[in-house]
């Protein structure tokens, strides 16, 4: 099993509803492709460090999961990319 590390961060414009739509959208990509979310936290919206997008602020989330194999990650990264709602993500694998 090999462990990895998601933050995403979503477009502020969004009502509360639309986020937690993204939110759950984007964990399906995961468990549908073979993954294991082990963690799912979301840290709220906050102040971005400089502009992203013409944006100053984002709703940002924490993902932990475990996967066989890069199925599920590359499937979430490629979602992540044609996504307009996500201003920016980063996945980690983790060593250990």
């Amino acid at each position: 099993m090999r462990n990895y590390e998601i933050m995403f961060i979503i477009k502020p414009t969004l009502s509360e509803d639309e986020v937690k739509k993204q939110e759950k959208e984007l964990a399906s990509i995961i468990t549908n492709n073979g993954g294991k979310l082990t963690k799912q936290e979301s840290l709220g919206q906050k102040e971005l460090a400089y502009e992203i997008k013409d944006f100053k602020s984002g709703y940002y989330f924490l993902y932990d999961l475990e996967a066989e194999d890069d199925k599920a990650i590359k499937e979430f990264d490629r979602q992540s990319r044609i996504n307009k709602n996500i201003i920016r993500h980063l996945i980690t694998k983790i060593e250990g």
